[in-house]
């Protein structure tokens, strides 16, 4: 029976990584969580969640391999590291900047798509200590289930979906205030809303004291369902865009900073309304473009990712690190977390 750990730093991690907990438990394996922040994030531990609290309960819990959707891992935790990342790439193709950006803390890269896949593969060769296996996100798992989504509801108006970053140069919350306040008032449409969790309070507020027959805030760890139940989504340049074009639905973005033929792209809050009711359509060129673009970033349709990270970092356990160079000490990123986790 093999061990494994999820290390989260963020809310956003139980999407992620649960359907790949679910997967594991369905193979009669064991997880447990560890939270960098556990104040802040241990408390949306479900009853059936094991959780270990200290470093020296890791060590003791001795994982073969630990899971994490974010940048770093601490060195000093037994098992093979395994980076399953926390977002698309979202056409970052410069190498070791952003999404590509190698810190020397993994062994094991489960790349989405052959957007990522061929950067990462061109990193091993260059660095030689870790490997690449393209598996798909276990975080889409979900989005091709058959379970029915609880926003939607069938046969009524269309549902639009605003997310935003929290990125004040590109979040465009702020900016589509009054704009979202005004068509939501047209009783034309329905708008769910969900920002990202470290989105400025202030305007997480503003958006809540306009909820209302027909605009509602919803606060969740998971959005598969939100993504779901849309239409349409509008959006500025988070990479939970490309969560939802592998749906095959329109998105129109407000300023992307990288537009291309598979969105909906605007410059300017006045043109917002008339790009919806045009993505509402589905003009068939830009449905051809979403679809080619989905199979660019994740070609996975069968919700089986889970699956193929496990199998990718079973396949990595019994293989050893042999033929790898040795892991970067990474001296400076471990006395980071070891002062954030408290632990010398």
């Amino acid at each position: 029976m093999k061990k494994y750990l999820f290390y989260a730093s963020e809310l956003y991690a139980f999407a992620i990584l649960r359907p790949l907990e679910a997967a594991i438990f369905e193979r009669g394996d064991n997880a447990a969580w560890f939270f960098e922040d556990r104040t802040r994030l241990a408390h949306f531990l479900r009853e059936d969640e094991k959780e270990v609290q200290t470093v020296s309960d890791v060590k003791k819990y001795n994982p073969d391999a630990v899971f994490v959707p974010g940048n770093m891992v601490p060195g000093f935790f037994p098992g093979v590291k395994v980076e399953v990342f926390h977002g698309f790439s979202v056409n970052k193709r410069s190498r070791e900047k952003g999404h590509f950006r190698i810190r020397d803390c993994f062994d094991l890269y489960c790349t989405q798509g052959p957007d990522t896949t061929i950067g990462f593969r061109e990193l091993a060769q260059k660095h030689g200590f870790f490997e690449v296996a393209e598996t798909g996100w276990p975080k889409m798992d979900p989005l091709f289930s058959e379970t029915p989504p609880p926003y939607l509801k069938a046969g009524v108006r269309p549902i639009i979906f605003f997310a935003s970053t929290f990125t004040p140069r590109l979040s465009a919350a702020p900016r589509l205030f009054e704009t979202i306040s005004l068509l939501a008032a047209k009783n034309d449409w329905q708008w769910i809303i969900n920002f990202h969790p470290k989105m400025d309070h202030n305007v997480v507020e503003k958006y809540k004291a306009i909820q209302g027959q027909n605009i509602t805030y919803i606060e969740t760890d998971d959005i598969i369902s939100l993504l779901k139940s849309a239409d349409i989504m509008l959006c500025d340049t988070s990479s939970v865009i490309s969560e939802f074009l592998l749906l095959n639905r329109p998105a129109v973005t407000f300023k992307n900073q990288k537009p291309g033929p598979h969105l909906i792209d605007v410059t300017d809050a006045s043109q917002i309304e008339s790009a919806i009711q045009h993505g509402l359509t589905r003009p068939e060129a830009l449905m051809d473009n979403i679809r080619a673009y989905g199979d660019r970033i994740h070609p996975y349709r069968d919700g089986k990712s889970s699956v193929r990270v496990l199998e990718a970092t079973d396949r990595f356990i019994e293989k050893g690190r042999a033929h790898l160079k040795p892991r970067p000490a990474n001296i400076f990123r471990n006395l980071k977390l070891r002062r954030r986790l408290g632990y010398f």
